[in-house]
């Protein structure tokens, strides 16, 4: 357990005493919100939203993949 503890301080340490990371990291969680969650609800429908059973599912997936 010694060394989790070690590892633990060390990130801990790390992360505490950046300066000019911390906006870095903030400007990369601002992207991938904006490009998981904004870019999902706008841009990419869910196809499979229509279908009621798993059956119709992966019939649809199927003939998805076959068609292309």
């Amino acid at each position: 357990m010694n060394v989790f503890k070690r590892i633990y301080a060390f990130y801990y340490t790390g992360f505490k005493e950046m300066t000019v990371g911390r906006s870095l990291w903030l400007i990369i969680l601002i992207k991938l919100f904006i490009i998981f969650f904004i870019l999902k609800l706008f841009f990419f429908k869910s196809d499979l939203s229509d279908c009621k059973t798993p059956r119709e599912k992966s019939n649809k997936v199927i003939e998805n993949l076959l068609n292309y």
